[in-house]
This record gives C-alpha cells, structure tokens and sequence, in this order.
C-alpha cells in the first residue's frame, strides 16, 4: 500500500474533528427526542444536518474521495431548503399560500 502523503497533525485534526461532529450529532439527537418545545426540535435537526455535511467533507478529506464533498453540499441544500419549510410552517402554520 502507498505511503500517505497527508501530514501526521492533520491526519490527527481530520480524526479528531470526525469524533468531535459525532458527539454532537449525538447530543443534538438528544434535543430533537426530548424537546421540550418545537423550536428545539427544529433547532436540533438543524444542527445534525449541518454535522452529517461537517462529517461527509471531513470523511472526503480523510479518504481523498471527492464525491463525498459533492454528497455534502447537495445534504446543505436539502438541509436549508427543509429548515426554510419547517421554520415556516412553524411560524404561519402553512408551507405554501394558496
């Protein structure tokens, strides 16, 4: 097998930021199933969207595989577009004006 050509330090930081979005995706986890309130609920799915994008590009640096990085932003775009819904049914109680 080929010698990495990745530096040891960042090898280490790539590893450590992977164990660092997975704990918090866990405790967002925690939020989104206790609440109390809606808007924590929201909040929480929120952020373990932006984690799993976070964990896909990390992961794409870690492996050198470049799809994940094209994975990751098309999750962002659903990830945004689904908080827009939500925070809107939310507020208004509708997703589309008639």
């Amino acid at each position: 097998m080929a010698e990495s050509t990745v530096p040891a330090f960042l090898e280490l930081a790539i590893t450590a930021g992977l164990v660092i979005a997975s704990g918090l995706t866990l405790l967002a986890g925690y939020r989104v199933v206790r609440g109390p309130t809606t808007p924590d609920r929201v909040v929480g799915l929120d952020t373990i969207g932006t984690n799993v994008v976070a964990i896909a590009v990390l992961y794409a640096l870690a492996t050198g595989r470049g799809l994940f990085v094209t994975v990751s932003l098309v999750l962002a775009i659903i990830g945004f577009i689904s908080t827009i819904a939500v925070a809107r049914y939310v507020t208004e109680g509708d997703i589309i004006e008639p």
